[in-house]
């Protein structure tokens, strides 16, 4: 039975995307419902991704400043781990934030309904038996972790990055099977714990989608931490035993067994797009993942039908879906939009130390045929990092030499998520690196690596 109820747009999917997309509507007067098939708002990135793990990734911060407390001057105590309290807290960041979604949804008069949302056509959706009519539909259905296809995780031993946030130890030993941002955020927060850590990433360098100096940096860094890690290399099989798990790994041609507690599989994730009435829509059409192609402005190829998120072959970060559902919203509304510049979308990993970047890498930016110029800028060399008593990583600018736009900003070291967002700006404002070294930054903070880093560019850093 259909519900005569007329929406002007009903979104599938909570997450970042969705609900960001439905908060937007509600303040532009749309009538608008949002569907989850989940009891809770917020998608993976609230429940199963970004907040759970960043809150773990802090406990691991203050574990690790308490063990550093003596070079500080400060004796503590007998100091132990309560795992329980640490995923009890964990917990509550997550309610916290879930509550405060149910709160804006009530404030901004966006319907919450509850169930699976599949598709019938360009204007119903079926929720449960029960469908809603529609003027438009965005897609936000979101991704779930996908499993190598000759190793299955079980969610026991062989875990993926769902599971392992509701593990209920610290492991004495584990193999992280890919070095992307999920893989080397467990590898960070568990090694830190005391559990013996083994990373293997087929590619060259850990984190590899980063520019390749920042890559190496890190990697040398996390090997410095008594992380073990294994690149060009990949792991053939995995046997479940009683103690826990071998695996048989090739690196650089030669084999060895590697015996762990459990093993995390974090070699991506993949669109949920299958069973949600998408074969209905004949203009909405798949790549050969299963991702939905769209247009610069979220359309897909039926009228009136949208997809954001990790369901589009965009980059799979919260802040990139919201920015996608925005978009989406406001050309529903009849609002003037520019397409998403994916240059500018950051990446931020939460490791110790963090990793963060906006816009093109130094090969990116040669391979667009720019001529390149470079500035960088350590942090061994930054008063703030002395105090902090953190100064592994540096700064890198890619800059054109023609014009000294600012094509790149690179940076592995302390608070690299939160420095990034003044490089962020400047590539959306077109800046240049002149006028970055020419910004008074204070003293003494992190930030100022940021400036001298610029001022690299043109052979002016003052302290380095």
């Amino acid at each position: 039975m259909a519900d005569q109820t007329q929406y002007d747009v009903l979104i599938i999917g909570s997450g970042p995307g969705g609900y960001v997309a439905g908060i937007r509507a509600g303040q532009l007067g749309l009538k608008v419902g949002v569907i989850e098939k989940d009891p809770f708002l917020g998608g993976t990135c609230l429940h199963r991704g970004c907040i759970p793990t960043k809150s773990l990734l802090e406990n691991a911060d203050v574990w690790g400043k308490i063990q550093k407390a003596k070079d500080f001057g400060i004796t503590v105590g007998d100091v132990t781990i309560n795992w329980s309290d640490v995923q009890k807290r964990k917990q509550g960041v997550v309610d916290a934030n879930a509550k405060g979604i149910e709160f804006l949804f009530k404030k901004n008069k966006v319907e919450r309904i509850t169930g699976f949302g599949k598709v019938v056509d360009r204007n119903t959706v079926d929720v449960d038996g029960k469908q809603l009519k529609t003027k438009n539909i965005i897609l936000a259905m979101g991704s779930v972790p996908k499993d190598l296809p000759h190793i299955k995780a079980d969610g026991e031993k062989i875990i993926n990055s769902d599971h392992i946030l509701s593990i209920d130890r610290i492991p004495q030993s584990m193999l992280v099977i890919g070095a992307g941002a999920v893989g080397c955020e467990f590898a960070s927060i568990f090694s830190r714990f005391g559990t013996k850590t083994t990373i293997v990433e087929v590619m060259p360098q850990l984190l590899p989608i980063e520019d390749d100096e920042i890559s190496k940096e890190f990697t040398r860094i996390m090997k410095k931490k008594g992380i073990d890690v294994l690149v060009d290399a990949k792991v053939l099989s995995c046997e479940v035993t009683d103690a826990g798990v071998k695996s048989v790994v090739e690196a650089k041609g030669k084999q060895q067994t590697i015996e762990t507690e459990i093993v995390l599989s974090a070699t991506g994730r993949g669109p949920v797009t299958a069973n949600c009435g998408l074969e209905n829509l004949k203009g909405v059409k798949l790549d050969k993942r299963g991702f939905i192609e769209v247009d610069p402005l979220m359309r897909t190829g039926e009228p009136g039908v949208y997809a954001i998120g990790d369901i589009v072959p965009t980059p799979a970060l919260a802040h990139c879906a919201s920015a996608e559902g925005i978009l989406a919203v406001e050309h529903i509304a009849g609002k003037e939009v520019r397409p998403i510049n994916y240059d500018h979308v950051p990446n931020a990993t939460y490791t110790e130390p963090e990793v963060a970047s906006v816009g093109l890498t130094e090969k990116k930016a040669k391979e667009r045929g720019y001529d390149v110029k470079v500035g960088k800028f350590p942090f061994t060399a930054n008063s703030k990092g002395k105090i902090i008593g953190d100064a592994n990583g540096l700064v890198k600018y890619v800059v054109d030499a023609k014009y000294d736009e600012i094509l790149g900003v690179h940076i592995v070291g302390p608070k690299a998520t939160e420095l990034i967002a003044e490089a962020c700006a400047a590539l959306e404002l077109e800046a240049t690196a002149e006028s970055i070294m020419k910004t008074i930054h204070a003293h003494p903070t992190l930030s100022e690596a940021m400036m001298e880093a610029a001022e690299d560019v043109h052979g002016h850093a003052i302290h380095y």
